[in-house]
């Protein structure tokens, strides 16, 4: 399963269970949510047609609230270790690799450094493109 999908299920689709079970059935059955077909079209396209729920997604909210709920000091507002932790993801340096290879990363990926605060804003930037409300100070 491709990392960038299972962050947009983790955050997407976190609040199913609070929707009512009329509007969760015809979502579900008006639009399929997909996440891009290809890395570089992840900051591009919208993962769903006509499907307003998505956008209406408060990524800050969300992260905000399962900071609080994990007992953990995670930072992820600038460290893309600490989004995939607070998600659930996992975060060893092989997964960020391929991660950075899904969204086409061009630079060294042994200078995890520079390719970590990458990787974040790209994150950031594909979950505004794709329909989430991000802090501006948080994409591009």
């Amino acid at each position: 399963m491709s990392i960038l999908k299972n962050i947009f299920d983790k955050i997407f689709h976190r609040n199913d269970s609070n929707t009512s079970t009329t509007q969760s059935t015809s979502t579900q059955q008006n639009n399929t949510t997909t996440t891009p077909s290809s890395p570089a079209a992840a900051t591009q396209s919208t993962p769903t047609s006509g499907n307003t729920a998505i956008a209406d997604v408060d990524v800050e909210k969300i992260l905000n609230d399962l900071a609080k709920k994990s007992g953990q000091p995670l930072n992820w507002r600038t460290s893309i270790v600490d989004l995939l932790k607070l998600l659930e993801i996992d975060s060893s340096l092989q997964a960020r690799k391929q991660l950075a290879h899904e969204l086409n990363f061009s630079g060294d990926t042994n200078d995890s450094a520079s390719m970590n605060i990458w990787l974040h804003k790209q994150v950031m930037n594909s979950l505004a493109a794709n329909g989430g409300k991000v802090p501006p100070e948080l994409k591009d």
